[in-house]
């Protein structure tokens, strides 16, 4: 199929740790028919998501993350950019007491007073009600602009100095500000929100049917009418768990407490290789259910220099353990971490050379 022009701005709302380039399912689903339905199972910031949208193709995704599912739920919104800005502009008149966060420093040097008070109105709407795709779109806009670096024309996020892709300790980011004087930024919280939903959402793609849910993949049960005839997808890879920790800002904006969050018992168990490919397996298992017979899936898989393991062990155990019918088909190497936004890439401060990334292609037999 071919996927429609519009300029994929909207895929790049957020930043998000674990990611591909959106041309890597696109070209999966060159061949994908018109009433196909796409999963991903681990869908992240929702990149496969936004590329079945593109492609007119219905689509499910579903993910343990809550940061990540909010971001992948706006892949899916069809909204103008007044309408967010709209959504916006209620809440704040509104103006209903919200408490702000009072621990530590972290807080009065992280964001203007105002900028907080304000945030933290939007993000009360939000988590009593974020039903509505507006609503979906704003929180999305709102966890890009979050964090993020300064610059010197009008500001881009609210925070004071901080990444964007993932968000500082408090300990370290207080002593990164203290040293160099910097001073959280006076923004006009409602003209961030809307320059920025004018460029997400000005063009996107023609609305589609999808659900975006937060949920463990070993559990997941997928509506009878979009059981998935591909599934696209690339699962944590062994030893990456930090995603709540290095997102907990943003995990604090959609709900989550105001302090860094260390638990991962909604994720996959990394205590052992062999431990995380029949958790892993337990995936395959179910999404062999959730799926048509006859199914495709590709899977990106690598790993990271901080576990000394085969990647492609684990990833082939994982298969031949099931009995649901996934028959591996091929390898493929996908290239090296740094070729593209990869997520063995990410940690490339612990990188001592690039890894090597593979592509995992395989049928559902029965």
């Amino acid at each position: 199929m071919r996927a429609s022009r519009v300029p994929d701005a909207l895929n790049t709302i957020c930043p998000y740790y674990t990611m591909f380039p959106v041309e890597f399912p696109l070209h999966q689903l060159r061949s994908a028919r018109r009433n196909d339905v796409v999963l991903d199972p681990f869908c992240g910031r929702g990149t496969t998501i936004y590329a079945a949208r593109k492609l007119r193709l219905r689509a499910v995704g579903v993910d343990s993350n809550p940061v990540a599912v909010a971001i992948a739920q706006a892949k899916l919104a069809s909204v103008t950019p007044h309408e967010v800005v709209q959504a916006a502009t209620k809440i704040v008149s509104c103006q209903r007491a919200a408490g702000v966060p009072l621990q530590g420093e972290f807080w009065k040097r992280c964001f203007d007073s105002d900028v907080l008070r304000t945030l933290c109105v939007i993000r009360n709407a939000l988590i009593e009600n974020c039903a509505t795709p507006a609503r979906m779109a704003l929180r999305a806009v709102i966890l890009g602009a979050l964090h993020g670096p300064r610059n010197k024309g009008v500001p881009s996020y609210f925070s004071n100095q901080m990444p964007r892709t993932f968000a500082a300790k408090p300990r370290y980011a207080v002593k990164f500000w203290k040293r160099r004087r910097l001073r959280p930024p006076s923004v006009d919280v409602l003209a961030l929100i809307r320059r920025r939903a004018e460029y997400y959402f000005k063009d996107v793609p023609a609305l589609v049917e999808g659900e975006v849910h937060c949920a463990d993949s070993r559990e997941f049960v997928a509506p009878q009418h979009l059981r998935a005839s591909w599934i696209i997808t690339s699962p944590p890879y062994y030893g990456m768990r930090m995603y709540i920790p290095d997102q907990w800002l943003r995990y604090w904006f959609v709900g989550g407490p105001s302090e860094v969050k260390y638990s991962s018992e909604t994720q996959l168990a990394h205590t052992s290789p062999e431990e995380f490919a029949d958790q892993l397996s337990e995936v395959w298992e179910n999404v062999g259910r959730n799926a048509v017979p006859g199914a495709r899936m590709v899977v990106r898989f690598g790993g990271i220099h901080d576990r000394n393991v085969d990647p492609v062990e684990i990833l082939r155990s994982s298969v031949t353990s099931t009995e649901c019918g996934w028959r591996l088909v091929t390898i493929r190497s996908a290239g090296l971490a740094t070729s593209g936004k990869r997520q063995a890439q990410q940690f490339k401060r612990r990188l001592l050379e690039p890894m090597e990334e593979y592509d995992f292609f395989l049928r559902l037999d029965s």
